[in-house]
């Protein structure tokens, strides 16, 4: 990076067709304990933005926060059995690789207190969240009674 200059993005995650594809099903099909937690962060708990089913990379995340890079993810009794907890790791850390962090919350644990868990995903998101602005884009902001010229 050179210096003043902004830093580049990262290219947004892409999917193959047949995950948008599936991702688009699955949100037609949402489990109980998922539609509940979703009626709940509908509403942007503190400002969240959160899209269900977002496909990143052949992964379908029950709940994706862009701007936190959080994805939360709802676990009933289907996480349990056989292989799924192997491939639970394997996707969390494949999303770490892209800066993106897993929240797991139990389907029981929805039904049992929504709020605690909307209130810990907003806790979790909170400290993600990026800076108000691009400091080496924009500079500073005006003092009182400065004016800001245009770049």
């Amino acid at each position: 990076m050179v210096e003043g200059q902004p830093q580049a993005r990262r290219p947004v995650l892409t999917s193959p067709a047949a995950t948008v594809r599936r991702a688009r099903g699955l949100r037609k099909e949402l489990s109980p304990a998922e539609l509940r937690l979703w009626l709940a962060l509908r509403q942007r708990p503190g400002g969240l933005k959160f899209r269900k089913q977002h496909p990143a990379g052949v992964f379908a995340l029950d709940f994706f926060c862009a701007a936190a890079k959080l994805c939360v993810e709802v676990d009933g009794e289907t996480h349990d059995p056989g292989d799924q907890p192997a491939f639970d790791h394997e996707r969390d850390r494949w999303l770490r690789l892209h800066e993106i962090e897993t929240l797991r919350v139990t389907a029981k644990y929805v039904f049992r207190n929504l709020d605690a868990v909307v209130t810990l995903i907003v806790e979790t998101a909170r400290p993600r969240l990026p800076l108000h602005h691009d400091a080496a884009r924009r500079g500073t902001p005006p003092r009182p009674g400065e004016v800001q010229e245009e770049v």
